[in-house]
C-alpha cells in the first residue's frame, strides 16, 4: 500500500473502535486463499454504531449561526434575494425568518445598523439623483463640461486638481495626425487658468515689468499685443529674480481701449500648476490684499413644519425600515439639484478677488468662468463658419421703450453696437474665403456674437469642407488686408469680458429638454426655429493660434483658432462642432502637437520650474515603480549599459560638472602660455575627461537656468549651423561672431551654469526614446558617416555590474552578524570585483547590520543607488544632455529627439570639432549600446 493511501485509511480508521479493524486488501486475499474468516465482535460492533448514530442526530438538530431558515429549502428553490426580502419565502417560514431578523438587529449591546438598501438602477439614473450624484463625485477633482462626453470616450486621468481625457479608447494615433494636418482637431482647454487684471495701462505695465525680460523676447507692453488685436505669450519670473526663479509660461490677451476711458483689462492664461504661484507674484507686484466676501446666512423657511414625532417606540420597534425609492410630495419641496458651474471645490471662504488701495488694480480669479476650445489644423476656420453663425438682429419696433431681462434685446437698442456688430459679422463671413488658418497673422483676435449653434444642428455627421464657388467670387482685396493686416482694432472687442453679460448669458440658457419642445411645435420637422428665441445670442472671442515659427521646413504647421465663450455653454458648442467631423484629442495630442511644431511642453520641458521640477519627480517615481514591477530577469539592466539615470535627468550636477571641467581647463591653457596645438582635438577631450572619473557631486553652489536669452539664442544657434531636419540645406547667418576659444570664453562667462533647449534630428534609422543620452562623437566616430550599417556604427562597451555581487556577499555579512552578534569581522572581495574610482564602495556597509539592511533595501539590481559618479565620463563618449522628448516625426519623416545640453559641454564640443562636421552629435537610448548621429538644430 502506497503511504498516500496509508494515510487516507488511518483518516478514515481514527474514529472507529479499537476491537474493530478491517484488514488491508492484502491480507483479506491471503485469509480467503487460506480459507480463514475475519472475526468482528458483535457487542463492540453495535456500541460503535450506535455513537455514530446519536452524533449524526446531534449534527442535525443542532442549529449553528450560519444556519438560515432558507436553509429548509429544497436546493431548486434557494434564493439569495430570499435573506433580503422575507416576503420572497413560503408563507410557512415568513414568521420564523422574522424572528430569527428581529433577533439578529437586537443582539448585543449595541444594535445593528441595518445596511441602506440601494436603489434601482432605474431611479439611480433619473436626472435629479445623477445630478446629486456628479455633484459628490465632484468635491474633490473638477470636471469639465465636456467630462460625460470624454468618459464614455477616453482614458481618463486624475491630473492638476482636474479629472481629464488622456487619450482615446480606440486607436487613432495617425488619424489624429492627419488632422491637424489636413483638417481639424478640437481639445478641451477649460482646465486652463484665467486671471484678470483691472487697472491703469501705467500702473499695470510698471508692475507687470517686474515679472518680465525684454531679452527673453515681447512683454506685456508689446504694441501689437497692448491694442488689443493680437494674443501675446511670455515666460514670468518672480519679481526681480530674472534670469534665475522663472514661474512658467503664460499668454496674454488685453481687452481693447474704451473710448473716454483709462481703464483696461487683461487675461492672464496660465496652467494650472503655475496658478498660486503666479497669483503670489501678482499679490506682490500689485499690492494688493484679498477682499473677504461676504457670507451669506442660511435662511430655513418657516413655513415648513416639524417632523410629526413617532406616538411610541414599540411601534417603531416592529416596523422594518426600508429606503426610499422615490422622493415623496414632502421631500419635493426643496429646490431641485443643479448643475455645477465652475470649480465646484473652491471653498465659500476662498478669496478670489483681491484689490489695491494704492494703485487701484483689481485681480479676479476667473478659473472655470471661461470654457476655451482649441481647433487645430487648417481647416479649422472652416469648421467654425460652418457652426457659428452672427447673430441676428431683435425686431422690437414697438417694444425699445420696454426693458428686457435678456442682454441681446437691450444691447440691440444702441446703433453703434449695431454697427459693430456687423463689421465683425463680415470679418468673420471673409474667413470662410481663405484657403487655410495660417495665412492670418499669429495671435490675430476677432470679437463676435453668435446664435445657439443647437439651433443649426445637423442630423447627422458632415464633415466641413471649404466651398469652391464661394472661393471664387470673393473680394480678394478685403481677404488679403485680412490675411496682411489681421483684424482691425475696434472689431476685437466683445462683450465677453462684462462679467454681468456672463452671468446673464449663463443663467439664461436655454435647456435641452425646452430646445426639444421647441422644435416639436415647428411645422416642418428639421427646420431652423423662427423666430431665434431672445435668450439664445453668445458673446464669444476667437483667437488664432500660430503654427510653427521656428525651423525651415513645415512652416506654420498646426495653426488653428481659440474658442473662448461663457461658462454653462461648452456641451452647447461641444456637439455641433463633432458634427462637423472633427477628431478629439487629449492630454497626449498636445504633447504630440508640440513635439511636431519643435516648441517646449509645459510642465514637460521646463526643468528650471518647480512645477517643471515636480513633474519630472512624478515621472520618475511612476517609472521606477513600473521597472519594479517587473522581474529582475526580465527587465533592462541599465547598469551593464553604463546608463545612470535611466529614470531622470540630473542637470544640477551636469552643468555643476561641466563648469569644474571648463574652469580646470582654463586654467591649464593659461598655464601652458596658451602655447597647445588643437589638431588633435579629441585627445585633449580625453584627457580632460579621465582627470574627473571621482567627481562627486556636493550641495549645488547656484542653481541652473535655461537660456532664454534671444540674442544669445541666434548666436549659438549660427555657431552650430543650423540645417534642415536631415541636414541638407545651411542657413545664412549675416554678422556672426566667429566661433573661436575667445567668443567661447565671453559667451561662457554670462550663461556658465545654463541648458540650452535643442531639436536633434537623426541621421539614420532609429527612435530616440525618453532620458536618451546626448554625447559628443570622437575622430574615429566622424570617419563611420558614410556607412550606414548598425555594425559600423559606434557602439558603447558593456559595463561591468559590480553589485550584484556585492548585494549577495553584504546579505550573507549581514546574517552572519545578526547570528553572531559580532560586527567586527571584515568582508573580504575578491580582487577582480574591487570597485573602480568612478563606483561607490558598497561593502564597508556590511560592518553594521543596520546601514546593510537599509542600503539592501535601497539598492536595486540594475540600478545605479545614490549618490551617482561623474556622469560626464561615466561611458566612453563624454555626455552633454538628455532628451525630454523623443519619437519618430511623421511631419519630418524621421525621428526626432527635443530635450537640453550643457552650454558649456555644447560650445566645447563645438570648438574642437572639424568644421564640415560640426553640429552633429551622438544620440544613444537607455535600454541600447548604438550610438546614433544626430544633427543638432537650436532654434529661435
Amino acid at each position: 500500500m502506497s503511504a498516500a493511501k496509508s494515510k487516507m485509511r488511518e483518516k478514515k480508521m481514527r474514529n472507529q473502535p479499537i476491537s474493530v479493524q478491517y484488514p488491508a486488501s492484502q491480507d483479506v486475499e491471503s485469509n480467503t486463499q487460506n480459507g480463514q474468516n475475519t472475526s468482528v465482535t458483535a457487542g463492540a460492533f453495535a456500541r460503535a454504531r450506535a455513537a455514530e448514530v446519536s452524533t449524526m442526530l446531534k449534527a442535525v438538530t443542532k442549529t449553528t449561526g450560519s444556519c438560515h431558515v432558507f436553509g429548509a429549502l429544497p436546493k431548486h428553490m434557494r434564493r439569495r434575494a430570499m435573506s433580503h426580502n422575507t416576503k420572497r419565502l413560503p408563507r410557512r417560514l415568513r414568521d420564523v425568518a422574522n424572528r430569527m431578523r428581529e433577533k439578529s438587529l437586537q443582539t448585543g449591546s449595541k444594535k445593528k445598523k441595518e445596511q441602506a438598501k440601494s436603489k434601482s438602477r432605474r431611479a439611480r439614473r433619473r436626472h435629479g439623483n445623477l445630478l446629486l450624484e456628479f455633484n459628490r463625485r465632484q468635491r474633490k477633482n473638477v470636471w469639465l463640461e465636456t467630462h460625460i462626453w470624454h468618459a464614455k470616450r477616453f482614458h481618463m486621468v486624475k491630473k492638476w486638481g482636474y479629472c481629464l481625457g488622456d487619450r482615446p479608447t480606440y486607436k487613432c494615433y495617425r488619424p489624429c495626425y492627419r488632422a491637424m494636418s489636413t483638417h481639424c482637431l478640437l481639445q478641451d482647454l477649460s482646465y486652463y487658468c484665467c486671471i484678470e487684471l483691472h487697472g491703469e495701462e501705467d500702473k499695470l505695465l510698471v508692475s507687470l515689468s517686474q515679472l518680465t525680460n525684454k531679452e527673453t523676447g515681447p512683454t506685456f507692453a508689446a504694441a501689437v499685443c497692448i491694442s488689443g488685436r493680437r494674443q501675446g505669450s511670455v515666460v514670468v519670473y518672480r519679481a526681480g529674480k530674472y534670469p534665475s526663479q522663472p514661474v512658467g509660461p503664460v499668454t496674454f490677451l488685453w481687452r481693447p481701449r474704451m473710448q473716454g476711458s483709462t481703464q483696461r483689462q487683461l487675461w492672464i492664461w496660465a496652467h494650472p500648476t503655475i496658478k498660486q504661484d503666479l497669483l503670489t507674484e501678482l499679490q506682490i507686484v500689485c499690492q494688493c490684499e484679498a477682499v473677504v466676501a461676504p457670507v451669506v446666512p442660511v435662511v430655513i423657511p418657516a413655513e415648513v413644519p416639524p417632523l410629526p414625532e413617532p406616538e411610541s417606540t414599540s411601534a417603531k420597534a416592529t416596523q422594518i425600515p426600508r429606503m426610499k425609492r422615490k422622493r415623496n410630495c414632502k421631500d419635493a419641496r426643496g429646490p431641485p439639484a443643479k448643475k455645477i458651474l465652475g470649480d465646484g471645490t473652491r471653498s465659500p471662504t476662498t478669496p478670489i478677488t483681491w484689490k489695491s488701495s494704492s494703485t487701484g488694480i483689481v485681480i479676479n480669479d476667473l478659473t472655470m468662468e471661461i470654457v476655451r476650445y482649441r481647433l487645430i489644423g487648417p481647416q479649422s476656420h472652416y469648421v467654425l463658419a460652418e457652426t457659428l453663425e452672427a447673430a441676428t438682429v431683435c425686431n422690437e419696433n414697438g417694444n425699445k421703450s420696454q426693458p428686457s431681462s435678456f442682454w441681446w434685446p437691450e444691447h440691440c437698442k444702441d446703433e453703434s453696437n449695431m454697427n459693430l456688430h456687423q463689421q465683425q459679422a463680415e470679418v468673420f463671413h471673409i474667413l470662410k474665403e481663405i484657403y487655410s488658418a495660417a495665412e492670418l497673422p499669429s495671435g490675430t483676435v476677432l470679437g463676435l456674437t453668435v446664435d445657439d449653434p443647437r439651433l443649426t444642428l445637423p442630423t447627422k455627421k458632415v464633415k466641413a469642407l471649404p466651398c469652391l464657388k464661394q472661393a471664387q467670387e470673393s473680394d480678394e482685396e478685403k481677404s488679403r488686408e485680412l490675411m496682411l493686416r489681421g483684424v482691425p482694432e475696434h472689431c476685437c472687442q466683445s462683450f465677453l469680458w462684462d462679467q454681468s453679460v456672463r452671468d446673464n448669458v449663463t443663467d439664461n440658457k436655454i435647456s435641452e429638454q425646452a430646445l426639444n419642445r421647441m422644435r416639436n411645435e415647428v411645422l416642418v420637422p428639421g427646420s431652423r426655429l423662427s423666430p431665434t428665441p431672445l435668450q439664445g445670442r453668445v458673446p464669444i472671442l476667437l483667437v488664432h493660434q500660430p503654427g510653427k515659427q521656428v525651423g525651415h521646413e513645415m512652416s506654420s504647421w498646426g495653426a488653428g483658432w481659440d474658442l473662448l465663450l461663457p461658462k454653462g455653454w461648452g456641451m452647447a458648442f461641444w456637439v455641433p462642432l463633432v458634427y462637423r467631423g472633427v477628431r478629439i484629442g487629449g492630454l497626449n495630442m498636445s504633447l504630440k502637437h508640440s513635439q511636431n511644431k519643435g516648441i517646449p511642453h509645459f510642465p514637460h520641458d521646463y526643468p528650471d520650474c518647480p512645477a517643471g521640477t515636480r513633474f519630472q519627480e512624478e515621472q520618475e517615481t511612476e517609472l521606477l515603480d513600473k521597472y519594479k514591477r517587473r522581474p529582475p530577469a526580465k527587465r533592462t539592466n541599465y547598469i551593464k549599459h553604463g546608463c545612470l539615470a535611466p529614470f531622470r535627468c540630473p542637470w544640477q550636477q551636469l552643468v555643476e560638472e561641466w563648469e569644474l571641467i571648463t574652469k580646470e581647463g582654463r586654467e591649464e591653457r593659461k598655464g601652458e602660455g596658451q602655447t597647445h596645438n588643437k589638431t588633435d582635438a579629441d585627445t585633449v577631450m580625453e584627457e580632460e575627461m579621465t582627470s574627473h572619473l571621482d567627481i562627486f557631486v556636493t550641495e549645488p553652489q547656484s542653481c541652473f537656468t535655461v537660456l532664454r536669452n534671444r540674442k544669445s539664442l541666434r548666436l549659438i544657434s549660427g555657431w552650430c549651423r543650423p540645417t534642415t531636419s536631415k541636414g541638407q540645406r545651411p542657413c545664412r547667418t549675416e554678422n556672426a561672431t566667429p566661433l573661436d576659444s575667445i567668443a567661447v570664453a565671453s559667451f561662457l562667462t554670462e550663461h556658465r551654469m545654463s541648458l540650452v533647449w535643442v531639436r536633434l534630428s537623426l541621421l539614420s534609422k532609429g527612435k530616440p526614446e525618453l532620458n536618451s543620452m546626448v554625447c559628443a562623437p570622437l575622430a574615429e566616430d566622424l570617419q563611420l558617416l558614410g556607412k550606414k550599417s548598425d555594425s559600423h556604427s559606434p557602439q558603447e562597451p558593456p559595463h561591468r555590474n559590480h553589485f550584484k555581487s556585492r548585494v549577495k556577499q553584504r546579505k550573507k555579512g549581514s546574517e552572519k552578524a545578526a547570528t553572531s552578534s559580532v560586527s567586527s569581522d571584515r568582508i573580504e572581495v575578491r580582487g577582480s570585483d574591487l570597485p573602480s574610482t568612478s563606483e561607490p564602495d558598497l561593502t564597508t556597509s556590511a560592518k553594521d547590520p543596520k546601514s546593510s539592511c537599509q542600503s539592501s533595501t535601497d539598492v536595486i539590481l540594475g540600478l545605479w543607488p545614490d549618490p551617482l559618479p561623474s556622469i560626464t565620463a561615466h561611458c566612453s563618449r563624454v555626455t552633454l544632455g538628455w532628451v525630454t522628448q523623443g519619437d519618430f516625426s511623421l511631419s519630418a519623416g524621421c525621428g526626432e529627439a527635443l530635450g537640453f545640453v550643457s552650454v558649456a559641454g555644447l560650445l566645447n564640443t563645438l570648438l574642437n570639432q572639424p568644421r564640415e562636421h560640426r553640429g552633429l552629435l551622438l544620440l544613444r537610448n537607455p535600454n541600447s549600446l548604438h550610438y546614433r548621429f544626430a544633427k543638432i538644430n537650436i532654434e529661435v
